[in-house]
């Protein structure tokens, strides 16, 4: 099968990472993956909710798109009173994605909220949201070890996302929007940097799928996740 951008079955989209995108976040980036944008801030406070344990602290993370980041408008949520169930769901894998790199103890009594705002969607927002978010969040807590509000990183680890699909029976990898609206099977796969699963979320959209199947799947988006990984060390400098 022939992809309509020329890539490999097991390629990436390009990648363009830009930090401190905004001027006023603590920490942020525009993540471009293919023509997904997505604008990812970091915000600090210095409170926690009421089921934070005293003396830890807690990330999460809010995502919308754009009413012109699809092809045609779609309505603010804003405008809705509320979230789509799409944007909902969303926002509560990243929130979960994120929360899972960061020592909540070491954090101190902090909030950290990662607003992940899609510019522009041509299929793999949600990881896209993922992989930014997490440089996001990580320039942050660099701001508050520099400031000296912490002694040290609470970031356990570093966290990316990528999809994979079946379209006309074919695993590939990074579905753009061409791909992603005819495939039969669906996989969002978060990691940390040892390659263990974080959160695998799989959909048979036009059909059933075996496990051999999904396990060719989580081995494609492995091989992603390991590429973003390294473009994540380049723009942040390294571990931490």
């Amino acid at each position: 099968m022939t992809r309509q951008d020329g890539r490999a079955f097991n390629e990436l989209r390009p990648i363009q990472i830009t930090t401190d995108f905004v001027k006023f976040a603590e920490g942020s980036c525009l993540i471009q993956c293919g023509d997904t944008m997505v604008l990812c801030c970091a915000s600090i406070e210095n409170r926690t909710p009421p089921h934070v344990p005293e003396g830890e602290g807690w990330v999460t993370a809010e995502y919308s798109m754009l009413p012109r980041a699809n092809r045609e408008r779609s309505k603010r949520d804003v405008s809705k009173l509320k979230l789509s169930p799409r944007s909902a769901e969303i926002q509560r894998l990243v929130g979960r994605s994120l929360r899972a790199a960061v020592d909540m103890s070491k954090l101190g009594e902090h909030t950290i909220t990662v607003d992940c705002d899609v510019i522009q969607g041509d299929g793999g927002t949600r990881t896209a949201s993922v992989t930014g978010g997490f440089i996001a969040l990580a320039l942050a807590c660099r701001k508050l070890v520099k400031e000296g509000y912490l002694a040290e990183s609470p970031i356990r680890h570093y966290v990316t996302g990528i999809s994979a699909g079946i379209v006309d029976d074919v695993a590939l990898l990074d579905l753009q929007y061409s791909e992603d609206s005819r495939a039969q099977v669906d996989l969002n796969c978060i990691m940390n940097e040892a390659g263990e699963i974080i959160e695998l979320q799989g959909t048979g959209e036009g059909r059933a799928f075996t496990l051999e199947e999904q396990q060719e799947l989580v081995r494609l988006c492995a091989k992603g996740n390991r590429e973003l990984l390294a473009i994540q060390k380049e723009v942040l400098g390294g571990a931490f």
